[in-house]
């Protein structure tokens, strides 16, 4: 069971589609980085469309204003002497900075403001502007498109009043009648014409730069300000880009290098620097390579381990085969075929051994831990060694303390043979009528089990070595081949497997026998 594997399924389900789109990958990490950025600097630039709907309001606001201006100025005209009207139209001309136009039942012009030498309505040539308003008119054409805003009829003069479209309107339905215009250098001219008595109409043209100069100077600032934060959040993206998308090929590299087999010599980045979750995934990876080198040459290992150790029976099974044909002695073709037999069940018993120790660890990454009572365990351990009779008169004796939590998390069948090992250890090397002394007490979080014989002990210089793959040294009384060697070698890899930890120590209470302690963590169960 590797630690935190159910939590990291219920965040990313088994296979991890939860953290794939299906468009991811076709585009890459930095791209993606710009493309979120450039997504915030697109919802910025929006203020664009924001200011031309700005700007129409202001447009819609002087088309009313001009409106109001032409029935007031007609209504004024309507209440004076013919002989005072010039004088009046000079001054109403000067007061709200428009062109007024006296038009007559039939069009034609009457009276005019700049023909009375008034000269406040002058459309610009744009022929004649200077570089800078040159430039603001295109971005104004550009943006107008960018933005889809209307465009006005361009603004001509007209040879009579008739051809003037607000002029016909008014005389032909007697109320206030208005036109947007564009004029060359692309600011808005605004016409309204009203009508008058006896046919007559009054029309006032406005050239409304101001307008146009306010939302250019907010589109100039706002632009200052787009090009401000696009020149940041390129610069931010391209510097998460770099501190991300490197280090990421770095450990791709280096993943690709270990797929290729190549795990010994490759070198996977820690990134010791790194306290964010790259450097988590680094060190991950880091580790995962060193795991995966040291389970390759565990694996080696433990082939030429398995080679070496299937050489002496198959030689000792070859040499009495052979003999068997030579030989006419009935005694010694017994002896013979006994020999054939053990060695033949020692290649069983080898091959049965083995075949576990190399299932162990990838049956204890697919298990499912459950509770398990470790003292019951041990008591009916004890009950069936002590019912089907123990040799040499060894007696096995169990102690633990009542009030001791005894559960543990674990796979039952695997725990039972760790401590199944153990006593057949403590068997071997037990003297006649000796005693095997099994407890099981808690110490802090944890579980603590030991196995006590009287045997002759474990040399300090050799506790290590005795869990050890194929590590045996057995008591002269023993018969040759009745153990693999992979006994207490099992029995480590499977408390290795549930976070514990196996190891051999002296006796305190008399000079002889081993002592194997087994800590194992108590299980957190609510009470």
């Amino acid at each position: 069971m590797v630690p935190g594997i159910d939590f990291l399924r219920n965040e990313l389900g088994d296979d991890g589609r939860d953290l794939t789109l299906r468009w991811s990958g076709q585009i890459s990490l930095t791209r993606r980085i710009l493309a979120v950025n450039i997504f915030a600097l697109l919802l910025l630039a929006g203020g664009f469309f924001y200011l031309d709907s700005y700007r129409s309001r202001i447009v819609d606001s002087r088309v009313a204003q001009t409106a109001r201006e032409a029935r007031l100025i007609g209504e004024a005209i309507a209440a004076v002497d013919p002989a005072l009207r010039n004088p009046l139209v000079v001054r109403l001309a000067s007061d709200t900075g428009s062109r007024i136009r006296l038009f007559d039942a039939r069009g034609g012009t009457m009276v005019d403001s700049r023909a009375l030498g008034l000269r406040n309505f002058v459309l610009q040539d744009p022929d004649k502007e200077d570089r800078d308003q040159v430039i603001a008119r295109f971005l104004d054409a550009a943006i107008d498109i960018v933005v889809m805003a209307p465009r006005p009829p361009l603004y001509r003069e007209r040879a009579d009043g008739q051809q003037w479209p607000d002029v016909a309107a008014a005389r032909a339905q007697g109320v206030v009648a208005t036109t947007v215009w564009r004029a060359p250098d692309r600011t808005p001219v605004i016409t309204a014409a009203a009508p008058l008595r006896a046919g007559g109409v009054v029309m006032t043209t406005v050239n409304a730069r101001d307008i146009t100069k306010t939302v250019r100077i907010e589109r100039f600032r706002l632009s200052m300000v787009l090009l401000g934060v696009s020149i940041v959040s390129i610069l931010l993206s391209l510097f998460l880009a770099r501190t991300i998308v490197r280090p990421l090929r770095r450990l791709a590299r280096a993943a690709v290098r270990v797929r290729l087999g190549r795990a010994r010599e490759v070198v996977v980045p820690r990134l010791p620097s790194r306290r964010d979750e790259l450097g988590m995934l680094a060190r991950a990876l880091s580790d995962m390579s060193l795991a995966l080198r040291a389970r390759i040459d565990a694996t080696e290992a433990f082939a030429a381990d398995v080679t070496h150790e299937m050489k002496n029976p198959l030689a000792s099974l070859r040499s009495a085969v052979e003999g068997l044909s030579h030989v006419q002695d009935p005694a010694l073709q017994a002896q013979l075929l006994a020999i054939v037999r053990d060695d033949v069940h020692r290649l069983d018993r080898l091959l049965s051994d083995i075949s576990e120790a190399s299932r162990l660890d990838a049956q204890l990454s697919r298990a499912k831990f459950e509770p398990v009572d470790i003292a019951a365990m041990l008591q009916g351990l004890v009950a069936q060694r002590d019912a089907r009779g123990v040799e040499r008169g060894i007696r096995l004796r169990f102690d633990r303390n009542p009030d001791d939590r005894m559960i543990v998390l674990g796979e039952g069948a695997r725990l039972e043979r760790v401590f199944e090992n153990l006593i057949d250890n403590a068997l071997s090397f037990s003297p006649e009528s000796g005693v095997i002394a099994i407890s099981a007490n808690s110490q802090g979080d944890d579980l603590v089990i030991r196995v006590e014989d009287e045997g002759p002990g474990v040399p300090e210089d050799a506790r290590e070595d005795v869990f050890k793959r194929f590590h045996s040294v057995r008591p002269d009384s023993e018969t040759f081949g009745q153990h693999s060697g992979l006994g207490l070698a099992i029995a480590r890899t499977i408390v290795d497997g549930h976070q514990g930890a196996i190891f051999v120590e002296s006796r305190e209470d008399r000079i002889d026998g081993a002592r194997f302690v087994v800590r194992l963590p108590l299980a957190d169960l609510p009470l």
